[in-house]
């Protein structure tokens, strides 16, 4: 099918109200509508307060997780009152409806978390209290610095920073990607992602659709970025093969090399008292790769990290 642009060229975006989200839904928009020929006022950006943004005084995990941020836009997406939902594609529950399918990946930003409040994790002074609501970043701290204490710190970039400037915390974490798409470019300072792995899908944003309509599906494919796409595809696949959750603490960082994905993941126990490592090299079209590397990564899982991934009791 080839999308006509001049036969019926309104589109309704679904996104969520935060900052960060209307700043993706605007790169969303932009991107779309420049591909083909659009004025950008033909691609309908519609918010929703989502029940992840509303409560804020708990961690994701215990309020019912990822699901707090796609549902609301699931029920439009499903119902027709938007053509397509805008998402941070770390936020993406790994199991999907299968009335959807993933239209497009943007090209993904700067994967790298940052820390702010110090300058590095070996800077952070002794018993440091950090905030975040992430068990990956929680998980990862701990192992390099025991010492450290970890409070839940949930809000958007601006709510983290207030509360940071207030001394709430000594230092919290932030992605560098959505910084970036705020323009908060200076702030905070970047961690190697090479020894700080990021979230899975972590600064891609995806762009769902229904299944069945191809007209919307044929419009997002031109902004598809197949790099990008065949990254968040492999670590989405390798979060199914783990069975992780928004409880399992899991770092991942891929690389496109050629026509492959070079991988490597790490698992850890909430504590960050134990770890296991892996890495894979496989064919960007190789959809058992990441599923090898989470089988061998739980093969080789201690009791107190495999506890916490479903996948460990396959």
């Amino acid at each position: 099918m080839t999308y006509d642009k001049h036969q019926n060229d309104r589109f309704k975006l679904g996104t969520r109200r935060s900052p960060l989200a209307m700043a993706q839904a605007h790169e969303a928009q932009a991107r779309i509508a420049e591909a083909h020929g659009l004025d950008p006022a033909h691609i309908e950006i519609v918010a929703v307060t989502a029940s992840g943004d509303r409560i804020q005084d708990r961690a994701l995990a215990e309020i019912g997780g990822k699901a707090l941020w796609t549902k609301e836009l699931d029920a439009w997406l499903a119902s027709g009152e938007i053509d397509f939902a805008v998402h941070s594609a770390k936020d993406v529950e790994t199991i999907r409806p299968e009335a959807f399918t993933i239209g497009a990946i943007l090209p993904r930003e700067d994967v790298r978390d940052v820390l702010v409040g110090a300058a590095s994790i070996t800077a952070l002074p002794q018993g440091a209290v950090v905030g975040t609501s992430a068990p990956r970043r929680a998980a990862q701290l701990l192992h390099a610095r025991p010492d450290c204490r970890v409070v839940t710190f949930r809000g958007n970039v601006a709510t983290r920073l207030a509360k940071l400037a207030a001394g709430e915390v000594d230092a919290t974490f932030l992605a560098a990607a959505g910084l970036n798409r705020l323009g908060e470019t200076g702030t905070g300072h970047p961690l190697d992602a090479e020894d700080w792995l990021p979230a899975p899908a972590q600064a891609a944003i995806m762009v769902e659709c229904r299944a069945d309509d191809e007209r919307t599906r044929t419009l997002l494919s031109r902004v598809d970025h197949a790099e990008s796409r065949a990254q968040v595809l492999a670590e989405r696949a390798l979060l199914a093969g783990l069975g992780g959750n928004c409880h399992s603490p899991i770092a991942v960082l891929t690389r496109s090399e050629g026509g492959d994905l070079f991988m490597r993941a790490a698992l850890y126990s909430p504590d960050g008292a134990e770890h296991v490592t892996g890495e894979a090299r496989f064919a960007a079209t190789d959809v058992e790769g990441p599923l090898r590397l989470a089988a061998d990564l739980l093969g080789r899982a201690v009791p107190a990290i495999a506890v916490h991934f479903a996948g460990a009791a396959a």
